[in-house]
């Protein structure tokens, strides 16, 4: 069966065997750019969906008018001064390459975010990027505004981040690590404000999703917003008295609001993995653990999906993480059969995660033997295990 090619680049770049890149430094970046190249980007890319699924028709009243062009307007009554907090990049702001002095990481949302802490965590000393939306991030890299993007990718509690597996099949960065990260939601107010006192609550609906049980008996109206820290910058820029924020202590340092509540998530365990991108892969190495990201689509047939998942399993390598998600280039497939009539397929991308370096000849062998069965075969990254 003939196949396309294992690649580290996007479209899966036809190669005889398995390579990958050696690491290099990437160029650091500044933000300047004029306001017609910002014209010019924004009708090239469009605006794009944020992490977040369908949100009830309740809750798109609720959102009109809570968008970022609320907070920047609002920003000088905050009652405590965040002049000084980084404003989010915008499709806008990622129209040219510019350069910088400083290691730069991305992240989609506003400071006080639980992505600005992964981002922190992976590197102590960068310089964190908020960005309005998860596309804005991958762009900043490959437009070197930013070194790194760091973009949650599952979470224990409510699953995958199908958003970011579809952007990471759009554009070329590669995985160069990950972030484990505990995440501990709290609900947020103004000072002087009770519980009994809230009649609205703003957050992510990612948020919403990891603590349903306690949002429920608080019985207040819920609304869908872009991320968790801007929920609590809205309520102390506006001054709202009857809403609270579903977001991390650190937001409410930040934008001087009070925690009425600590661990509001459904499962006392509750942690997001995030990725790291980049425009160049690591080295990848055998003196530590190593995971390895890969996506796949399958030509038709009889237990294909089987045999491909049998490539690591005859080499003892363990597959951490399988997700399938639409081929949107083309998600059905038309089978005729001349006994039963016309069928439909819908095509998938496969998704692994495993545990083996590509420096392993295992690793290589299992996906040179992935090829025999796979139309499609791209390698995403090959990074160090992270460790909670």
């Amino acid at each position: 069966m003939a196949s396309q090619g294992i690649g580290t680049g996007m479209g899966g770049v036809s190669q005889s065997h398995v390579k990958v890149g050696r690491a290099s430094f990437v160029r650091k970046s500044s933000l300047c750019i004029s306001k017609m190249e910002r014209n010019e980007i924004e009708r090239e890319v469009g605006d794009s969906d944020s992490w977040s699924p369908s949100s009830s028709s309740n809750s798109q009243e609720q959102n009109k008018g809570l968008r970022s062009r609320d907070l920047e307007r609002n920003a000088g009554s905050l009652s405590k001064d965040s002049g000084s907090l980084p404003k989010p990049l915008t499709h806008m702001d990622c129209s040219t390459s510019s350069n910088g002095s400083e290691i730069r990481v991305a992240y989609q949302g506003m400071p006080g975010a639980f992505s600005e802490a992964a981002a922190l965590k992976a590197y102590p000393q960068c310089v964190a990027v908020p960005c309005e939306q998860f596309e804005v991030a991958f762009k900043a890299v490959e437009m070197s505004h930013a070194d790194k993007a760091v973009l949650p990718i599952e979470n224990a509690i409510v699953g995958s981040v199908h958003r970011n597996y579809d952007l990471l099949m759009s554009h070329r960065l590669h995985i160069v690590a990950e972030v484990q990260m505990p995440v501990e939601l709290c609900l947020l107010a103004l000072p002087g404000v009770k519980k009994e006192d809230i009649q609205r609550i703003i957050s992510h609906p990612q948020a919403f999703a990891q603590c349903e049980n306690a949002i429920t008996n608080i019985k207040a109206i819920r609304v869908n917003f872009d991320d968790t820290a801007g929920a609590a910058q809205l309520i102390a820029s506006k001054n709202m008295r009857d809403a609270g924020a579903i977001a991390s202590a650190r937001a409410a340092e930040l934008y001087g609001l009070n925690v009425l509540q600590n661990k509001l998530q459904d499962e006392e365990i509750n942690v997001t993995r995030f990725l790291v991108l980049a425009r160049e892969p690591v080295m990848p190495r055998t003196d530590r653990p190593f995971k390895t990201s890969i996506v796949f689509t399958m030509d038709e047939g009889p237990g294909v999906l089987f045999k491909a998942l049998a490539v690591f399993a005859l080499r003892n390598i363990r597959i951490n993480k399988i997700e399938s998600r639409p081929l949107k280039t083309s998600p059905m497939r038309l089978v005729d059969d001349s006994n039963h009539g016309t069928a439909i397929y819908f095509d998938y991308l496969f998704h692994i995660d495993f545990e083996a370096s590509m420096a392993e000849p295992r690793a290589q062998n299992a996906l040179a033997h992935l090829q025999e069965y796979a139309k499609f075969l791209r390698i995403l990254g090959s990074y160090p295990v992270d460790k909670l």
